[in-house]
């Protein structure tokens, strides 16, 4: 289920909950909404819900469809008898995602239109050397030293960057999925000028989002941590769970909680403690939450600015490099036959 069924799921469920809707009719409504795939595993929720079982127990029946934070967080809402809120929560918070994610497409879009642009001019330049044949005859000079000429050549160009493009994105699910520890370098990326902290307070983002969600909906402060430390989709923070957890049971507050784990910035730190002291750890940590999604915003922007200057500059490079084997292979011409001179 994408972020934007998400949202809306929770946002109908949770108005038409909150309107005293029965659950049942709530989910024969939703059975009609979105694609296929999503239509049907309303039908299948609702089949389990009218048996008896709850709404909890139905989603994790159908775990590759709903999310894992809904799931838990559903759970929490019906033992606490507080669904309803839990819901429009969860909808707030998958809203921010939502934002999050299309503020980053759209930043990125342009770069990535530039990109294509230089691929193609590239692509065609390597066409027409070798599909266009000089007036004295042979073949063109080998602009741009590839001994890459006409159709094929285009296609061994494309397999090139298709090549790259592959091995991008296995290095980015192998960090996913945590290939040979690979997310323990997680504060070795943190200490990157300017792009490290990006991604530092993004992760952080999720984090108290989450976290805000857990303790909000009446989730006690181990269980919530643990929630929190999950979302952030990372080994290296699912790892500070049992340190939080020895923390709390020794009596520790959430802020020597989460320093337990230490895995949170000292600024992070700071700012919770102070929030803490002002209200309940649900009420701190939503304050804290809503900071650092301005934060996040921010932080995408600075991360789109930087893949924007990374294609700018990749494209600009490769039309500076042909430019400048153009000039030098005319130069060289003019060199030859200023040589019987």
């Amino acid at each position: 289920m994408n972020l934007k069924s998400s949202r809306d799921f929770c946002r109908r469920f949770g108005i038409g909950h909150q309107a005293g809707a029965e659950l049942l009719r709530l989910l024969e409504s939703e059975a009609k909404h979105g694609p296929p795939r999503q239509r049907e595993a309303m039908k299948q929720l609702r089949a389990v819900a009218a048996q008896g079982t709850s709404l909890a127990d139905g989603m994790n029946q159908q775990s590759k469809f709903f999310p894992p934070l809904m799931r838990s967080m559903v759970k929490v809402g019906e033992v606490t008898g507080r669904l309803e809120r839990t819901m429009l929560k969860l909808a707030e918070h998958y809203e921010q995602q939502v934002i999050l994610k299309n503020d980053f497409i759209r930043a990125i879009t342009w770069p990535s239109i530039q990109l294509f642009i230089g691929i193609g001019v590239i692509s065609l330049f390597i066409w027409i050397m070798g599909n266009v044949t000089p007036s004295a005859g042979g073949e063109m000079a080998d602009m741009l030293g590839l001994g890459l000429r006409g159709s094929k050549g285009v296609l061994i160009f494309w397999a090139y960057i298709a090549g790259f493009f592959a091995l991008l994105i296995a290095a980015i699910v192998a960090f996913q999925k945590n290939l040979g520890g690979i997310q323990n370098m997680i504060p070795v990326f943190y200490k990157i000028p300017v792009l490290g902290s990006a991604i530092q307070t993004i992760t952080l983002s999720r984090f108290t989002w989450t976290l805000a969600l857990a303790l909000d909906a009446g989730l006690n402060p181990i269980a919530g941590i643990k929630l929190a430390l999950d979302a952030t989709d990372s080994d290296f923070y699912r790892a500070g769970a049992d340190d939080a957890e020895s923390s709390i049971r020794a009596g520790g507050t959430l802020t020597e909680a989460l320093q337990a784990t230490s895995l949170f910035p000292d600024e992070f730190l700071t700012q919770v403690g102070i929030a803490e002291v002002s209200g309940t750890d649900a009420e701190s940590i939503e304050f804290v939450a809503r900071d650092y999604d301005q934060r996040a915003k921010s932080a995408l922007k600075t991360i789109a600015g930087i893949a924007t200057g990374t294609i700018w500059m990749g494209v600009a490079g490769a039309l500076i490099f042909i430019i400048f084997r153009i000039v030098m292979n005319i130069a060289g011409v003019y060199n030859d036959a200023l040589q019987g001179i």
